[in-house]
């Protein structure tokens, strides 16, 4: 972890030039909720025994660890995780991993497990998470609150989010992206006037078509990223009156954020304003909810210049970095040789006479003799077995594959054994090879 993010005061001035003094004190008062309790059921077996915010990525890191840097890079050093669908790994990985905020000058991630503080009731919807855990927010004194969700991956600094909040003179706001017509019944739709003052609120709308859209040729539409700002006071306010109306799911998107239209300033913030990674005009935001999204996001990274900027010491993303050795490549035979063309390939790796290419090693995965590993993703402490093929697949965590095993060669074959997309990515966990899960 490099010294900037671990001594807040030369962090503040390496961000001096980005944001304002009256910016880092914005930040410096708010307290962010981070909504991990999500199971992402879109991403099949590979959530079976984790929560989709602790879903590896990119070779070392965790979706989690997106929102969470974003957090620390911002300024904002006081935060808490609320938790719920299996949520052993989330939990042990953001208590070992982001332990390093100064405790001693108030800084901290607290993790938060559901605990049915109210009732008998586990959480039942994101406002109704964020209302069991008001305690924590009136204990920290936050002059702002950032509710923030724990599964998509981009680079964002909250602090020109909040600058915005405060300039409007919003009660709340709603971070906002541009997306394809086609694609808004994915998301909760909003509406603008000039101002960018919020005039409608649809989730998820069965038909795109009837929704406001954000261009000229009527293509796009404005979506919610699921980030919202609030004044502290309101907020407490709002999630009290919903938590008493008993025709509420309790959710933001579906009903506070709605009720507020006509009521109270509510404002759109657009992403493009507070963007920390722009791939030319547009601003790098992937919800990897689905097999194909998830293998796409990280395959990107194996390209010469990806969408997505890792090497940004400007704007890092942290993580629990384990104490591994060196990546190693062994054999330089004719028939035996170990290379990486074109992949990410993590510490604790050997590669023994195999050949990788355009494919991602996360730690601790042996690939032995004769195996081809292509276009794949592969978790972290797999076995690849000697003569293995494996193309366009994912492979989850610990799995052994077997001398000689192929995926991704014979659809019709690994249809019947695994789980197959409409793009033909072949998804491999452990039960299905029938070894132990965990």
């Amino acid at each position: 972890m490099t010294a900037s993010i671990l001594n807040p005061a030369v962090s503040g001035r390496r961000l001096a030039g980005y944001r304002g003094e009256a910016t880092r004190h914005l930040t410096a008062r708010t307290f962010a909720v981070v909504l991990a309790g999500g199971r992402g059921a879109r991403l099949k077996e590979l959530t079976k025994w984790r929560a989709k915010p602790a879903v590896p990525f990119a070779g070392q890191l965790r979706i989690i660890d997106f929102p969470l840097s974003n957090c620390v890079n911002s300024g904002i050093r006081h935060a808490a995780v609320l938790t719920q669908y299996k949520a052993q790994s989330l939990i042990r990985h953001v208590e070992h991993g982001w332990g390093f905020l100064a405790a001693d000058l108030g800084e901290y991630i607290d993790v938060v497990p559901a605990q049915q503080q109210l009732d008998e009731r586990w959480y039942s919807g994101t406002a109704n998470a964020v209302f069991q855990n008001l305690d924590l927010i009136r204990e920290a004194q936050p002059d702002h609150v950032l509710v923030l969700a724990a599964d998509h991956v981009y680079k964002m600094d909250y602090g020109r989010m909040l600058a915005d909040h405060v300039e409007a003179r919003a009660q709340a706001t709603v971070a906002c992206i541009d997306v394809p017509r086609a694609a808004a019944h994915e998301f909760g739709v909003i509406g603008v006037d000039g101002d960018d003052h919020v005039t409608s609120f649809v989730e998820k709308p069965a038909d795109p078509s009837a929704v406001s859209a954000s261009d000229d040729r009527g293509e796009r539409v404005l979506a919610s990223m699921g980030i919202y700002v609030f004044d502290t006071g309101f907020l407490c306010e709002q999630l009290e009156r919903d938590a008493a109306d008993p025709a509420s799911s309790h959710d933001f998107g579906r009903d506070l954020l709605p009720w507020l239209i006509g009521r109270h300033r509510l404002y759109a913030h657009r992403f493009a304003r507070s963007c920390v990674n722009m791939v030319g005009d547009r601003p790098y935001w992937r919800d990897v909810g689905t097999i194909d999204a998830y293998w796409e996001a990280n395959l990107d990274l194996t390209k010469v210049v990806p969408e997505l900027n890792l090497y940004d010491d400007e704007w890092p993303i942290l993580s629990r970095q384990a104490q591994l050795p060196p990546a190693k490549f062994v054999f330089d035979g004719d028939a035996l040789r170990g290379t990486a063309l074109d992949s990410v390939v993590s510490s604790g790796c050997i590669v023994s006479g195999a050949t990788v290419r355009r494919s991602i090693l996360f730690s601790k995965v042996r690939v032995n003799e004769g195996s081809l590993v292509e276009d794949s993703i592969v978790l972290p402490e797999v076995v690849v077995g000697r003569g293995v093929t494996l193309k366009r697949a994912v492979v989850d965590k610990r799995c052994v594959l077997p001398d000689g095993f192929t995926a991704g060669v014979r659809p019709d074959e690994d249809r019947a054994r695994f789980h197959v997309t409409e793009r033909g990515v072949v998804l491999v966990t452990p039960s299905m090879l029938d070894q132990q899960p965990r």
